[in-house]
């Protein structure tokens, strides 16, 4: 523990505060240098507690900076997890307003979801196959409670892994009627293509990143669960968002997801 429980609560109270009110603050690490990542997820985990408390439940994880360009983008050199929660969900038909959130950017997801539970330390690749149930299109929502994305890993993984949404498309897709790490992906903004990847930008192959994620959520006790939601990573680079932009993510062999700012 490189900092006090004291201090750890002061930073979640800090960024729950600035999600609350859609106002940025300074990077944690800017005044307590010596915050690492342990003491990063136990942030994350103060304020996924209070929200659980208040009635929301955990729908699933993601795993973020997953790929080598977001990776460059963050200035990091490793991935990091936060948590999805039931009230985190947008849907496709349901506009979001652009003035709640702070930096907002859309990133392009081969979602999984579970039909049986993940072990945790130990968890392979075959144990991921085993594990999911359908393969879906998804878009998740990021946003940085800390101003203009000035962070470094342990400031992004105590703001939940600068998560805030996700969406999920209709179609479901059985894992064994797929390439999962072979799915070519184009993002739409308003018509015209802003940005194109392929699955195996996440880690190699996001059914990797799946596997790193059980092995590291159970480090803090944590297990991944039936049912549960996971988006590996995404395939192309993070897009700002503007109030107005209606966006639609096409994934080959898997469908669309659509969603919209106002």
């Amino acid at each position: 523990m490189a900092v006090s429980d004291t201090i750890r609560a002061q930073i979640a109270a800090d960024l729950a505060n600035a999600e609350a009110s859609a106002v940025a603050i300074d990077p944690p690490t800017l005044s307590h240098p010596d915050l690492d990542a342990v003491d990063a997820y136990e942030i994350q985990l103060v304020n996924i507690r209070r929200r659980l408390d208040a009635g929301a439940a955990i729908a699933g994880h993601k795993v973020g900076l997953a790929s080598e360009a977001m990776q460059k983008m963050m200035n990091v050199d490793e991935p990091d997890y936060g948590h999805l929660l039931d009230d985190m969900r947008y849907f496709e038909n349901a506009p979001i307003d652009r003035s709640t959130l702070c930096y907002p950017r859309v990133e392009v997801e081969v979602g999984f979801i579970l039909g049986a539970d993940l072990p945790g330390e130990g968890c392979s690749r075959a144990d991921v196959i085993a594990a999911i149930e359908w393969v879906v299109p998804s878009i998740e929502l990021i946003d940085s409670r800390i101003r203009d994305w000035k962070i470094t890993l342990p400031d992004t993984i105590a703001d939940n892994a600068s998560s805030c949404g996700w969406i999920l498309g209709e179609q479901r897709v059985a894992i064994a009627d797929i390439d999962t790490g072979n799915i070519d992906a184009r993002l739409h903004r308003n018509g015209e293509v802003v940005a194109e990847g392929n699955s195996a930008a996440v880690l190699g192959h996001p059914l990797t990143a799946v596997s790193w994620l059980a092995n590291k959520v159970s480090s803090f006790g944590v297990r991944l669960r039936k049912g549960d939601v996971i988006l590996p990573g995404t395939a192309t680079r993070a897009i700002d968002i503007d109030a107005g932009d209606h966006f639609v993510a096409e994934f080959d062999g898997l469908g669309s997801v659509t969603v919209d700012f106002v």
